[in-house]
């Protein structure tokens, strides 16, 4: 009897957990049984772990080989524990001595030749393992790059089984037509490079908004005829927000690696990421689906960035609906039948919507050709409890021609950058014994507790909520908007005007 162990990692969602795998010999009739909840992809490992050692040129034993991964309850998916089942019952075996493998976590999916291929959540995988104590692991070679951003992490890559084998004192030669090339890595998609704002001419009132919702984090509707230049605007948003912290960027890369969209030869992603799902996107593509335990989608992808919806009213009403959770409390959680998945969700939602079907509903309307019950359904598809969460909504007007013959050159997104990193160290500081980063995250008690003795700077508010043209929660949001106005300014605490500011920019300057 021989009993080999080593350690790999099963990823729930975005959660990682350090699995123990055991491979138990027993002197009786040859056969290999898998368990521990492995899903029909990890099942189908016994074929590629008996076919992968055969060519790396070692005997497989001829034996009862029984696999377990514990914990048994936890669901296990994918094929990246290979690797460590290959090594486990090598180790059981007597090729490779126990007391090696034991504490190294392997992971990897074998090629029936023996080779290592790349895969998916290799980073949280990775962290998940340094987390539990175990700083020494093995991944492809293709994915070492990507886990070496580990902080902790001693990362050994390897091209092969047979590679594998030999850095364990083994003595393998690799069998004939096995050459040991490293398979390709996953092909990310390419770091997108932010516009200047410098590009759009005129539009100040937008621009202004645009920049207030960058320095407090808060949601963006932007309303305006075709061509006016929304989704230029939204575009540029990114550009203007601050890098990513230490603790975001492995965060939000972690995010990437688990949706296969990583390319970890620029390093750790230190920059906002920017998504624009085209308005025929499924639920699931939103926030995560898929086969088994859920992916993240578009929402998590987003998640410490900017998640853009152009033509906003034609996107499906469940689609727009999904969004209230992460809205809310920051983080997707998706159940399935294999089980349940949590994401991070943590984004800027900036939505685009035409003022009616035709498009030329702006101004007085002279040119629209829309009934005023069309222009209602059209803008009624974004439900009020939706648009009751997004803080920022202005009006973007076409640009005039005196807008467009300026001399004077628009300001540059460095420019704004500067002013909204400022105005970020402003709240951090004053957040700073709180959970909160940005003012659209502080509680509308909080706000309120720290305006001072005078409660006629609250006097539009209450005529605003008297008319019922705002909620309470939206009261709340435009005192998160006069905050953010004063520490753009400059100032310690809002002023009236601050607050009639906000309320404008809540109310794209239909207050009254």
């Amino acid at each position: 009897m021989g009993l080999g162990m080593t350690r790999a990692v099963a990823l729930v969602g975005f959660t990682g957990h350090v699995v123990e795998v055991q491979a138990h010999l027993a002197a009786s009739v040859p056969g290999f049984t898998l368990v521990g909840l492995p899903d029909t992809a990890l099942s189908e490992s016994r074929d590629r772990v008996r076919a992968a050692v055969a060519s790396t040129g070692l005997t497989w034993p001829q034996r009862k080989i029984t696999v377990n991964l514990s914990p048994a309850a936890l669901p296990k998916t994918g094929t990246g524990f290979d690797l460590a089942i290959a090594v486990a019952t090598l180790a059981g075996a007597g090729v490779l001595r126990a007391a090696d493998v034991a504490g190294v976590v392997h992971v990897g999916e074998l090629g029936l030749d023996g080779r290592l291929h790349p895969g998916r959540g290799v980073l949280p995988a990775v962290a998940a393992a340094v987390a539990a104590g175990f700083r020494d692991v093995v991944v492809p070679a293709a994915d070492a790059a990507e886990a070496r951003l580990v902080p902790g992490a001693r990362v050994v890559g390897a091209v092969d089984l047979a590679q594998v084998a030999q850095s364990y004192g083994a003595s393998v030669e690799r069998a004939s037509g096995v050459d040991g090339a490293v398979a390709p890595a996953r092909t990310g998609e390419v770091r997108r490079r932010d516009g200047d704002l410098a590009d759009v001419l005129g539009q100040d009132e937008a621009r202004h908004a645009i920049e207030v919702a960058a320095a407090g984090g808060h949601h963006l509707l932007l309303v305006g005829a075709p061509g006016a230049g929304k989704t230029m605007l939204a575009s540029r948003l990114p550009g203007i927000l601050p890098d990513l912290t230490e603790r975001e960027a492995v965060e939000v890369t972690a995010v990437h690696s688990v949706a296969g969209v990583f390319d970890p030869g620029g390093g750790l992603l230190r920059r906002p990421p920017y998504e624009d799902p085209h308005h025929t996107a499924t639920p699931a593509s939103i926030v995560g689906g898929g086969s088994g335990l859920p992916r993240p989608g578009a929402a998590s992808r987003a998640h410490r960035g900017v998640l853009f919806m152009d033509e906003a009213p034609e996107f499906g009403g469940c689609v727009l609906q999904t969004l209230r959770q992460p809205l809310e409390h920051g983080e997707l959680v998706i159940h399935r039948a294999a089980g349940s998945a949590r994401y991070p969700a943590r984004f800027q939602l900036v939505l685009a919507a035409n003022p009616c079907p035709c498009g030329q509903g702006v101004g007085k309307g002279l040119d629209c050709s829309c009934t005023a019950l069309a222009r209602r359904r059209y803008l009624g598809r974004l439900s009020g409890p939706l648009l009751d969460r997004v803080d920022v909504q202005v009006e973007v007007r076409p640009v005039t021609r005196v807008e467009r013959a300026a001399t004077t050159p628009p300001e540059s997104s460095a420019v704004v950058a500067a002013r909204v990193r400022a105005a970020r160290e402003a709240a951090s500081v004053r957040l700073r014994s709180t959970p909160w980063r940005t003012n659209a995250e502080v509680s509308g008690a909080w706000l309120r507790s720290r305006l001072g003795a005078d409660h006629g700077l609250l006097r539009d508010v209450d005529a605003a909520l008297d008319r019922g043209t705002l909620s309470l929660r939206g009261a709340d949001r435009v005192l998160r908007l006069a905050w953010t106005v004063a520490d753009l300014a400059g100032r310690d605490a809002p002023t009236r005007g601050d607050i009639g500011l906000g309320l404008a920019l809540r109310t794209r300057g239909q207050h009254g």
